[in-house]
Parts: structure tokens; C-alpha cells; sequence
């Protein structure tokens, strides 16, 4: 069964940082691409960053670009997303999400998503 599995969310300060865990099972992640999403209450889901299969092509909203780095290691079957600088409207239900196309274009699975608060 494929499943994805984020970790890492929590309550935090602004300006501090998280660091936040994607990692798949069922499947490995080599020949997919991995989206983080995030949906705050009563807003949409947003795309946040996108790494492809290849892991040298990655982008970012331009609210995160600066401020939140993502990663991906292929050995731990795990993608990251570094955030630093955290502000409270990064706060959001954050989620994973793999194509398996490969280059951030339609995604078919999804984690269960993991809660980041930032606030003082």
C-alpha cells in the first residue's frame, strides 16, 4: 500500500524554524516528484514548494522563497522541508504529495498532513 507519512510540525515562535519529514512507504520515492502543500483554516490549498524526481529542480511560492528550503533523500525514502523565519501566517495544515510523472505536475497521493502553528 503507498502511503505517505509527514512528521515534524509543532508549535513555534516567529522567526524560529521547523523542520518538517515526508516519507513514503509502499514505494520508493526515487522516480517521483514531491509537493508540499499547505491549507490554513478557511483558505485554500496552497502549493508551497515542489522538488522533482531528478532533485535538482525545485520551486517555491514566492511567500516561502528565502525562507524554506526543500530536500530530498532518496537512501532514507524521505523528502524535507526546511523552514526558517517562520511567520503566524505560515501557520497551516501542511502536506505531502508524490507525482509519478516525476516533475511536479499532477499529483496522485497524498499524506495525512501535519500541523504547524507559529505564534507567540
Amino acid at each position: 500500500q503507498l502511503q505517505l507519512v509527514e512528521s515534524g510540525g509543532g508549535l513555534v515562535q516567529p522567526g524560529g524554524s521547523l523542520r518538517l519529514s515526508c516519507a513514503a512507504s509502499g514505494f520508493t520515492l526515487d522516480y517521483y516528484a514531491i509537493g508540499w502543500f499547505r491549507q490554513a483554516p478557511g483558505k485554500e490549498r496552497e502549493g508551497v514548494s515542489c522538488i522533482h524526481s531528478s532533485g535538482v529542480t525545485t520551486n517555491y511560492a514566492d511567500s516561502v522563497k528565502g525562507r524554506f528550503t526543500i530536500s530530498r533523500d532518496n537512501a532514507k525514502n524521505t523528502v524535507y522541508l526546511q523552514m526558517n523565519s517562520l511567520k503566524p501566517e505560515d501557520t497551516a495544515v501542511y502536506y505531502c504529495a508524490a507525482d509519478p510523472r516525476g516533475w511536479c505536475s499532477q499529483f496522485d497521493y497524498w499524506g495525512q498532513g501535519t500541523q504547524v502553528t507559529v505564534s507567540s
